[in-house]
């Protein structure tokens, strides 16, 4: 069996193809009662897995880790406990373990995979019952693999803790795969949505999945100004803020008064100031969104399927070209998802 790994600091070429022991085949007594023996098919990537290969992730596992926490693929061995999938189901990773329901913790979102433990990026993956979650049936491998992290994120950030409703307002920064997705799960549930761009062909893009209005912010870089214009003065409801230390001030200024901004990234960097009247004057929330539980893998699962929501996959790439996947995620060319296909 193969898999990758990489010493995290390694950079992109410091990826590595590496022959392990091969389960396959393997009688069910080498797996714990309640373990689960996957055949991993696709893989999504993350900006986090990026971070995890530049050695700029704060939580990752001493020596070399499997990257990659988000895989979709095929039980083919179960521990002799097993009840909740059977030989031939399809499964996603759930993308902390540990943490099934209820609020994060910091037990159950120790062990997140492809960081504090080995992650997708293999022909094959064992892990126990809980982390797993059936795949929609109208979704292909690599559809689904997008849903652990970029999914979860947006599901969390728009529902659990932004609580939002039909009518209201969010506004998405970029066109990565969390906005993408959170643009999708918004427009199924009937909210109005801005998004933001430097590329007029992805704010096309965007509309054409239902985005209501857009903001180059290279052309307009005072961007919450016209984010104010576009809701006469109002500001939005939720701000899904991936900018960090150079759009958090802006993303503030678009939230309206008791309006929020979830944290879900910092592309630019996590320090900087913030001034606290901003939060105090206008009644508005901060809070921090850590991709999220099994329970949010499933509700998100089944509402996609309820509402045949496609994943947008960009590029597809092959498992021999893990390496290109990771470029394309670092040039941050890509509208949506990047997936490698691991096995067919």
């Amino acid at each position: 069996m193969q898999a990758y790994r990489v010493n995290p600091g390694q950079q992109i070429a410091g990826l590595e193809r590496v022959e392990v022991a091969d389960a396959a085949g393997a009688a069910h007594s080498t797996l714990g009662p309640f373990e689960v023996r996957v055949r991993v098919h696709a893989v999504s990537l993350n900006y986090r897995d990026l971070m995890v290969v530049k050695g700029q992730y704060r939580a990752v596992k001493p020596g070399a880790v499997v990257p990659a926490s988000d895989g979709a693929g095929e039980v083919i061995a179960v521990g002799a406990a097993v009840k909740r999938f059977a030989l031939g189901d399809r499964v996603l990773a759930s993308f902390f373990p540990n943490w099934t329901q209820g609020g994060p913790t910091p037990e159950n979102t120790g062990g997140a995979l492809g960081g504090e433990s080995d992650g997708m990026l293999a022909e094959q993956v064992t892990l126990n019952e809980a982390a797993l979650v059936a795949i929609p049936a109208h979704l292909s491998y690599a559809e689904a693999a997008t849903l652990p992290c970029a999914g979860v994120t947006a599901w969390n950030a728009l529902f659990v803790e932004g609580s939002l409703k039909p009518g209201d307002t969010v506004l998405l920064l970029g066109t990565g795969g969390v906005s993408i997705w959170a643009l999708q799960l918004a427009k199924a549930a009937g909210l109005r949505v801005l998004i933001t761009s430097s590329s007029d062909t992805k704010l096309a893009r965007a509309r054409t999945l239902g985005a209501d209005e857009t903001i180059n912010y290279r052309s307009q870089p005072e961007w919450q100004e016209e984010v104010l214009r576009l809701t006469e003065g109002r500001g939005v409801d939720l701000v899904l803020e991936v900018g960090g230390k150079d759009t958090l001030a802006r993303s503030l200024a678009s939230a309206r008064m008791g309006g929020t901004v979830a944290i879900i990234g910092g592309v630019s960097g996590f320090d900087g100031q913030i001034n606290p009247a901003l939060l105090i004057g206008g009644a508005k929330r901060l809070v921090g969104v850590f991709v999220g539980s099994r329970t949010m893998l499933e509700d998100l699962a089944r509402f996609s399927a309820n509402a045949k929501i496609k994943p947008v996959v960009d590029r597809s790439f092959g498992f021999e070209q893990a390496r290109e996947a990771f470029e394309l995620m670092e040039q941050a060319g890509h509208f949506g998802k990047i997936v490698i296909n691991v096995t067919a």
